[in-house]
């Protein structure tokens, strides 16, 4: 056997110069239509965060250049970008000069603008590793329940419930969130972090629920909207944000957030698995 005939990634001729047309945006409101979500008037606000680790480029006099980066989408802009068209864009940095960082920066943040059709923020550097995701807010992991789980696809809104009428306000986080790309087929492993005030949800039915991910095939951003309107449609809470923290691959990971109009946003972090 050669290495042809290995199951593994196929060869990629990588950019050698920059491109902006590597760029793949796709409407959000083709994934937004299969889950009943408008397009026109969002129930929700949020953005999609972005590092980048993988970023160089040349300077003025062609020495290598190496930067890592936070590129902020909001939920509102009509396209997401394909996260592999990122990375072949992204590298196709590596062997074009620029006269300054400040040029890269603009170049991206003009690019990824354009492809998103609305204004990204591009800022150099990443933010702090912080497992608590939940501010000044006491947060309860629900991984660690007892319970019997056999139902891994596609996503069972049924299994959300919940557990009388007593109003809380509580952050539950759970790191067993897993989906598939539907690009590649490639698994997406995250933590999601849920933030409420309303009627106390099943903690095991939103264990069950999330775990119901597990085989389906869905955009990073389209499950965090999935699970912010079946929080919705199922809990009824007054107050909600969702926000998946994704881990890297191909030197990116994503972070969508999704909540109620008129929450604060959360504070940015990284997960130690990012």
């Amino acid at each position: 056997m050669t290495h042809q005939d290995l199951p593994l990634g196929r060869h990629v001729d990588y950019p050698r110069e920059y491109d902006a047309a590597l760029l793949y945006p796709i409407p959000r409101a083709l994934g937004r239509g299969h889950i009943g979500i408008d397009d026109d008037s969002l129930p929700f606000t949020g953005v999609d965060r972005w590092h980048a680790y993988e970023l160089s480029w040349l300077d003025g006099r062609g020495k290598p250049r190496t930067a890592t980066a936070t590129l902020t989408v909001p939920a509102s802009s009509p396209n997401l970008v394909e996260s592999k068209s990122l990375k072949l864009y992204l590298n196709s940095f590596n062997a074009t000069r620029f006269e300054n960082d400040e040029a890269v920066r603009t170049r991206i943040a003009d690019d990824l603008s354009r492809a998103a059709g609305a204004p990204v923020d591009v800022a150099f550097g990443l933010p702090p590793i912080d497992e608590s995701a939940a501010g000044n807010a006491v947060l309860e992991c629900i991984d660690s329940l007892d319970v019997d789980i056999d139902d891994y696809g596609p996503p069972n809104a049924d299994h959300l419930a919940i557990d009388g009428e007593r109003i809380v306000s509580e952050t539950l986080t759970s790191a067993l969130l897993k989906s598939n790309c539907p690009v590649t087929g490639q698994p997406d492993w995250a933590r999601v972090v849920i933030a409420y005030r309303g009627p106390q949800l099943d903690r095991a039915g939103l264990l069950r629920y999330l775990v119901s991910f597990r085989d389906h095939a869905e955009f990073h951003e389209q499950c965090v909207e999935r699970i912010f309107g079946d929080l919705i449609t199922h809990t009824r809470p007054q107050q909600l944000s969702v926000e998946a923290r994704y881990t890297r691959r191909g030197g990116l990971d994503i972070n969508p957030w999704r909540a109620t109009p008129g929450t604060p946003h959360p504070v940015a972090g990284r997960d130690e698995r990012q």
